[in-house]
């Protein structure tokens, strides 16, 4: 193996080291980087970096908006049937998250507040899930509290949705600025269509027409190469935008 070899190699590996310690994962990562530097680095990746990147986050997304447009209760009933069979932490989990692709808010904000009373209540990715349950069922407050956290204990992951939740939920508790900060850190950092569709959401019901309507000449110019599976991506999103023209409209017809 040549020296040039050896030394990406350990460059990967150190590259992995620095995630261990900024994210906070278990110390003896560090001994298997640096004890096997290539195989490790991989193990590494695949098991605990990409599961919680934005890169897989949008493959799973995209998974699951296929399914439900083939079968939108089948992940439901069968998340269901599991937990029902096997009332386990891990079913639960499972179905908390089959009951907000449903739009059970509520509900699915109950068990993931169960999940959280169990042995994953550390699990970020049920603490994110917990939070977006809280921000979809209206219980915004709740959803400040566990983002905050999640930020401050984890702050390598899952910027994105943390980021665009975080602004929803200031929102929705009449944190205004610190929403507004949120959001235009989200649109310069990641700028997806997603974040513009939020964005646009909190301008128009905070009375900012011109900022909503910058972030909508950008949408109706993204739409145009929308696939069908796209649309039902951002389904939920437009839906929102719409209502949110529905509301703001008196108030913009008032100022004309």
């Amino acid at each position: 193996m040549t020296f040039a070899g050896i030394s990406i190699y350990l460059i990967l590996a150190v590259i992995c080291a620095i995630h261990v310690v900024r994210s906070g994962q278990q110390l003896y990562w560090l001994f298997i980087l640096f004890s096997f530097p290539l195989l490790g680095s991989l193990i590494y990746l695949f098991v605990v970096y990409l599961p919680g990147s934005g890169i897989q986050y949008g493959a799973r997304r995209a998974v699951k908006a296929a399914a439900r447009v083939l079968d939108p209760q089948r992940e439901l009933r069968e998340a269901r049937a599991a937990f029902n069979r096997t009332p386990t932490a891990q079913n639960q989990m499972r179905l908390a998250a089959a009951l907000l692709a449903a739009g059970n808010a509520e509900e699915a904000a109950n068990n993931y507040e169960a999940c959280l009373q169990g042995p994953l209540s550390a699990d970020m990715e049920i603490r994110l899930g917990a939070a977006h349950a809280f921000v979809a069922s209206g219980r915004y407050g709740e959803a400040v509290t566990y983002l905050e956290a999640l930020r401050k204990s984890s702050p390598d992951f899952r910027n994105e949705p943390v980021s665009l939740l975080l602004g929803r939920a200031y929102a929705g508790v009449g944190r205004n600025e610190e929403a507004k900060a949120e959001f235009e850190s989200a649109l310069t950092r990641f700028g997806s269509f997603e974040i513009r569709g939020e964005y646009a959401i909190f301008a128009l019901n905070t009375g900012d027409t011109a900022t909503a309507a910058v972030l909508e000449a950008e949408i109706e110019q993204a739409r145009k190469s929308w696939s069908p599976l796209t649309r039902e991506l951002n389904e939920s999103v437009m839906r929102r935008l719409k209502a949110a023209h529905e509301i703001a409209r008196p108030r913009i017809a008032h100022r004309l």
